[in-house]
């Protein structure tokens, strides 16, 4: 007989019908007569309830069914007369595959996401981590769906690159050389390396992607970054996925279009093919989460310059509103600066534009006219775009890039920047350079905002932060 899964059995109404159902024992109860057992396959946060006459079934048998245990169950689907679910499967045959020792660490409830994260191999069998995951593969479909849909081509870039995106050098270095006699030597001779030089793991994908961009019209990209950085904070992780597309021919207004219609998507997805999952994590883990992303779809998002967003709080601070970081034009916001602006005084997302071009990168396109704050004619700003979420702050980055040749040479010896290694970015501008621009959206701080979670190790599978390799 063939398996059926699970979340296929619960939409079924075909009472009578034998099925065989296999999964994971939730939890087992048992009366005198009867002993209920509630399955779990993956397939969906809801349990089948496996009813067994314990007449039918050995007590060597009962014994072995254990929270944790995986069972392969025949019998007949019946509606149930308890209160829960409405269909259960009366059990013929009960098989233990797989017994489940006493010291199974997810067989108690309640336990905290501090213990779930030192038992990372096995907190992906619980109801959260379970609702997480299939949240993540969901937004997975909706991000390659959206992008093919609007006319974007899926472009591989190298997790092993020679450059650094950002230029703030918190990169993972790629070698085989040995390491001991480096050290011992005093001397790194990279001819001797595997690729011949200095490379590292990828931060980013975008330059590569503004490459494919000029070749395909509109591109994204889709993998793992890494960076280096000594962060041990519930928005960091040192191995990360970024979605990141590239567009010619559009300009900033449009570029904040494209970011605000994407993430729309993105949330109307996860409520339209998530119902489930996020109804538990609504219950179990955020009260608010459903009707805040609903808040999301609805709403029309502010546009807010820089200069504009420090007057704001600059004006808050003159209230009495106290922040632990400074805010004066200039600075690079922190967390509590993007969230008071989207949480407090708007309460609603805002991508927030123009920003000081010391604090942003240097592919990014200056403006030709400094602001004005307080008075006075600020330094330059660029057409960067950065969106702030409730509850999350930044969660996407984006900028109109510099087209011309002169312009970038001149940004990337301004920041001393090694062009030895660019040359073959700067060639885009030499050859039918064109206006482009792109942004960049962290997968997990996405997936933190969709389910509601607070920390960025409880989103994806395996995280990877300092000192922390475990699994």
């Amino acid at each position: 007989m063939k398996r059926t899964r699970i979340v296929d059995l619960l939409k079924s109404v075909d009472y009578g019908q034998e099925v065989l159902v296999k999964g994971w024992v939730r939890t087992r109860r048992n009366s005198k007569s009867v002993g209920f057992i509630a399955l779990n396959d993956g397939s969906t946060i809801k349990n089948i309830q496996i009813v067994a006459d314990m007449e039918k079934f050995s007590d060597d048998l009962m014994k072995k069914i254990t929270t944790g245990a995986c069972l392969s169950v025949t019998g007949t689907m019946v509606q149930s007369i308890g209160s829960g679910q409405a269909v259960e499967v009366q059990a013929d045959k009960i098989e233990v595959l797989g017994t489940c020792d006493d010291d199974y660490p997810m067989q108690k409830k309640g336990q905290s996401f501090e213990y779930m994260r030192q038992n990372a191999h096995m907190r992906l069998r619980t109801n959260t981590f379970g609702a997480v995951m299939r949240i993540r593969h969901n937004m997975s479909i909706a991000i390659h769906k959206f992008f093919h849909d609007h006319g974007f081509y899926y472009f591989h870039t190298p997790i092993i690159t020679a450059s650094d995106c950002e230029g703030a050098g918190n990169m993972f270095q790629v070698t085989t050389l040995d390491l001991a006699k480096v050290a011992k030597d005093g001397e790194v001779d990279y001819s001797q390396d595997f690729f011949g030089k200095h490379v590292n793991l990828t931060v980013s994908g975008q330059l590569e992607g503004e490459l494919g961009a000029t070749a395909l019209g509109a591109i994204y990209t889709f993998g793992p970054t890494f960076r280096a950085e000594n962060s041990n904070t519930p928005r960091h992780l040192s191995e990360f996925w970024m979605i990141e597309p590239e567009v010619c021919f559009i300009d900033l207004p449009e570029l904040m279009d494209l970011e605000e219609k994407f993430i729309k998507y993105c949330v109307q997805w996860a409520l339209d093919n998530c119902s489930d999952d996020l109804e538990f994590l609504n219950n179990m883990i955020d009260k608010g989460l459903i009707e805040r992303l609903k808040g999301i779809v609805n709403t029309e998002f502010v546009r807010l310059s820089y200069t504009e967003g420090i007057e704001i709080l600059q004006k808050a601070i003159r209230g009495g509103r106290k922040f632990d970081f400074p805010c004066n034009w200039g600075d690079d916001l922190s967390s509590e600066h993007e969230r008071y602006l989207v949480e407090e005084y708007f309460k609603k997302p805002v991508i927030m534009t123009h920003y000081p071009k010391a604090i942003k990168a240097f592919y990014m396109k200056i403006d030709e006219q400094n602001p004005v704050y307080d008075g006075k004619e600020m330094d330059q700003t660029v057409q960067g775009t950065d969106m702030l979420f409730p509850q999350i702050g930044e969660i996407i980055g984006g900028s109109v890039r510099e087209e011309n040749y002169d312009k970038l040479v001149n940004e990337i010896e301004e920041r001393n920047i090694p062009m030895k290694d660019l040359w073959w970015y700067l060639d885009t501008r030499r050859f039918g350079s064109c206006p482009h621009a792109g942004f960049g959206l962290g997968f997990e701080r996405l997936i933190l905002f969709i389910t509601g979670l607070q920390n960025i190790r409880d989103v994806i599978p395996f995280p990877r932060t300092p000192r922390n390799v475990e699994f």
